[in-house]
């Protein structure tokens, strides 16, 4: 699948994603006119395209290397802040509307410094990111383990930041050769596996309360399948990284809970989100948690060609009847696309996806 991302996605966002004369990218595309109308831009998706446009640079996108220096421009001129830590969202002239600094939005900070290093001067980007982590150590650390979602705080707590941040430190790990970011991804796999996964029933809680006890309606919690797929994939990166310490083993209960309870019959696709009991909450099915399910089906143990083949079945779902380059990101429980705008936040949900599965195994 990666002929799509070089032949039509990365090309169709190069172009209509970019806005090259604001220096800026754009929220969304909408499937008729190849048009945003969101009114502002947000941190999130510039530090994801900065990882996207690296990857494709690296496969040789013409013009992709002047996106990934705008974006980093971006970052550093209009979201990077005198007092620390990065602002959320900005108007479509840079201007910041929001000043919240969100833990979520600053692991793809780290990613995006990472990937940058593979393009631009690395001695910077390393500064920075050390900064960043710097400031998160000195105003977001937890005493309970791990981060707050942000300040100013908010409840609940949630894995999900905490999971990209994770893979922040081991893209920043292999970037920059600091054995600091590799320490704080250990942690963070700890942090997995003492106080994250439900060790009962193997299983990963979204929400916690503030003591990370999880947050339960009934005797039962909300999990979502595809961060199911996206840590089995984080656990096995940590443990090519970091052998001595790796925690591949609780990989196992996360994907036998998605086979068992994750996929609609009807599809083939993972769904949204289930219960703790394996009752589903929300039936329909999102782009992303398709790319996931990707990852981990190359990676798991006893991986066979035919589950490969139906994970990419489960994706094409939502690239089929859509505009070259773009998607549906969302399938209701009979596979009727919701219609809206393709967001540009999935682009790297689709790039890091595809280009792990189709990349040889330990390479």
């Amino acid at each position: 699948m990666t002929e799509w991302l070089r032949d039509a996605a990365w090309p169709l966002w190069l172009e209509h994603g970019v806005d090259w004369a604001r220096g800026g990218f754009n929220e969304s595309l909408d499937p008729r006119t190849r048009q945003s109308t969101a009114p502002f831009r947000r941190l999130r998706v510039a530090a994801r395209q900065v990882y996207v446009f690296t990857e494709a640079q690296a496969l040789g996108l013409p013009r992709a290397a002047e996106a990934v220096e705008l974006g980093v421009a971006f970052l550093r001129t209009r979201a990077r802040q005198p007092e620390g830590g990065y602002a959320r969202c900005f108007d479509l002239e840079g201007r910041v509307t929001d000043a919240h600094r969100d833990l979520y939005d600053h692991a793809f900070v780290l990613l995006a410094l990472a990937s940058a290093a593979r393009l631009l001067p690395a001695p910077p980007l390393r500064r920075e990111a050390l900064d960043l982590l710097g400031y998160l150590d000195a105003r977001l650390a937890h005493p309970l383990g791990g981060y707050a979602e942000g300040l100013p705080p908010s409840l609940p707590r949630r894995q999900n930041p905490h999971m990209h941040l994770l893979e922040a430190f081991l893209a920043a790990a292999e970037a920059f050769g600091d054995d600091l970011f590799l320490h704080r991804a250990t942690a963070l796999v700890e942090l997995f596996l003492t106080r994250l996964r439900d060790a009962r029933t193997g299983t990963l809680p979204e929400y916690y309360a503030d003591d990370w006890t999880p947050l339960r309606e009934e005797g039962r919690h909300v999990l979502e399948p595809g961060h199911h797929c996206e840590w089995a994939w984080l656990l096995d990166w940590h443990a090519r990284l970091v052998p001595e310490r790796g925690a591949t083993g609780a990989a196992g209960p996360l994907l036998d809970f998605v086979d068992r309870h994750g996929i609609n019959p009807r599809l083939g696709t993972l769904r949204d989100e289930l219960w703790s009991d394996g009752t589903v909450r929300s039936a329909g099915s999102r782009l992303w948690p398709q790319t996931e399910r990707l990852k981990s089906e190359a990676l798991r143990t006893g991986a066979t060609p035919e589950g490969r083949a139906r994970a990419e079945v489960a994706l094409r779902r939502h690239l089929d009847g859509a505009p070259p380059g773009l998607w549906h990101e969302r399938l209701d429980e009979m596979g009727d696309p919701s219609g809206e705008p393709a967001p540009a936040s999935s682009l790297y949900h689709l790039t890091a996806g595809i280009l792990f599965a189709d990349r040889p195994r330990g390479a």
